[in-house]
């Protein structure tokens, strides 16, 4: 009988390990992607800064209403 309590203690025990484990590699990736998001960001913002001077243009289609799309483009 006692040896089911100690089974079940190392089961549990290994099974916290592995979240654990994988909760730590979990925690890298989103760090890491973290800093790409941020690397990206602040691109983005330097590419806006450097075309502040340049009026934003706009595709024709994002212009018009949804009724009235250009025949060749249907979404």
């Amino acid at each position: 009988m006692s040896w089911t309590i100690v089974a079940a203690v190392l089961l549990a025990t290994a099974g916290l390990l592995v979240l654990g484990v994988l909760a730590c590699r979990l925690w890298l990736d989103v760090r890491a992607l973290a800093r790409e998001v941020d690397t990206a960001s602040r691109a983005l913002a330097a590419a806006a800064t450097e075309l502040a001077g340049e009026p934003l243009r706009m595709p024709e289609a994002m212009t018009q209403p949804a009724d009235r799309q250009p025949v060749g483009r249907q979404s």
